[in-house]
């Protein structure tokens, strides 16, 4: 169910515009979870959102702005 204003929708209620969000969202969240080992799957599988899902993956992956500063740094 979409949640819009904290009042969930039936299905049958939605617009086109919605369902096709929500059929996009799942749809990248299958792209998402495909590759991963169980334990990062069980990580972001609580997140409701594809972009959720990809910026825990993407923090945990490369790390935050000053991990990624500190690592450069260490190169250089």
């Amino acid at each position: 169910m979409l949640k819009n204003s904290h009042v969930e929708k039936l299905w049958s209620m939605w617009i086109e515009e919605e369902k096709k969000k929500a059929q996009n969202d799942c749809a990248t969240k299958n792209i998402i979870t495909f590759p991963l080992n169980l334990d990062e799957f069980f990580r972001i599988s609580q997140y409701s959102c594809a972009k959720e899902m990809w910026d825990v993956l993407k923090v945990n992956r490369e790390g935050t702005g000053d991990a990624k500063r500190v690592r450069k740094h260490a190169f250089t």
